[in-house]
């Protein structure tokens, strides 16, 4: 499905034609094209957002470089397989990049349907002990400093989704689409008030959607420092509402 593109306001800026990839690996799944206005993405390109993703992810790939061999070690302990989980995501302007993590299940995992959404249940038997306390404390996202770093992704943006959930939901929220017009964040305004965790009820993935996009139409440096402080208070507390 495509859209022509089109001029928009006074500056010209276009509607530009964006086709959301199933993988780069062929699937069975069909993912709507969608159209990004170039208005929102041009104010996007904020020189302080940038500078303070540089600044404080490169503070957090510190931290990471020095927790990495005690996480490391507890997961080797706890189950075999790699340390650190590379899923593909669906980012800014609809490009998929790997979103990194450390690795919170095991890797002898139940395939999943392609028309069945792989969400991570409360008390998921596919998480091991050590595990639970990484994604408690939201310890099990900071490999993704390295995405904040690379330019994939921001401190402060809507959560990236697996490519699946992204063709589901953006066939069911009309306005779903208009998360790709900023970078995804390592958190954000829905994280920071509670509404995480792998979810299939429209309802709960209807209020995440009005709280990314609340923050893309309000969002400033003022807010995002807002945000981080309610992130790390809430690791800091194991109040992440994590499962």
């Amino acid at each position: 499905m495509s859209s022509t593109a089109r001029k928009i306001g006074s500056k010209s800026k276009t509607l530009k034609k964006v086709s959301l990839p199933s993988s780069r690996k062929p699937t069975n799944l069909e993912i709507n094209s969608i159209s990004i206005d170039y208005a929102q993405i041009y104010n996007e390109r904020l020189i302080w957002k940038r500078a303070f993703d540089l600044f404080f992810g490169s503070i957090g790939t510190l931290i990471l470089a020095i927790l990495y061999p005690f996480i490391a070690l507890g997961i080797k302990l706890s189950s075999n397989g790699p340390v650190i989980f590379k899923q593909e995501r669906t980012g800014f302007d609809g490009e998929i990049f790997d979103c990194y993590k450390f690795r919170t299940m095991h890797t002898e995992q139940e395939e999943k349907s392609v028309s069945e959404l792989d969400v991570t249940d409360k008390n998921d038997s596919r998480i091991f002990p050590f595990a639970s306390f990484l994604r408690k404390t939201n310890l099990d996202e900071i490999p993704q400093f390295i995405n904040v770093l690379k330019g994939d992704m921001s401190l402060v943006g809507p959560r990236p989704y697996p490519i699946r959930e992204n063709s589901h939901w953006n066939t069911t929220f009309p306005d779903f689409y208009q998360r790709f017009s900023v970078k995804p964040g390592l958190t954000g305004l829905a994280q920071a008030y509670g509404l995480r965790g792998g979810t299939v009820d429209i309802y709960q993935m209807k209020e995440r959607l009005k709280c990314d996009l609340k923050y893309i139409k309000k969002r400033s440096l003022y807010m995002d420092i807002k945000l981080i402080i309610m992130t790390i208070k809430s690791m800091l507390t194991f109040k992440t509402h994590a499962h």
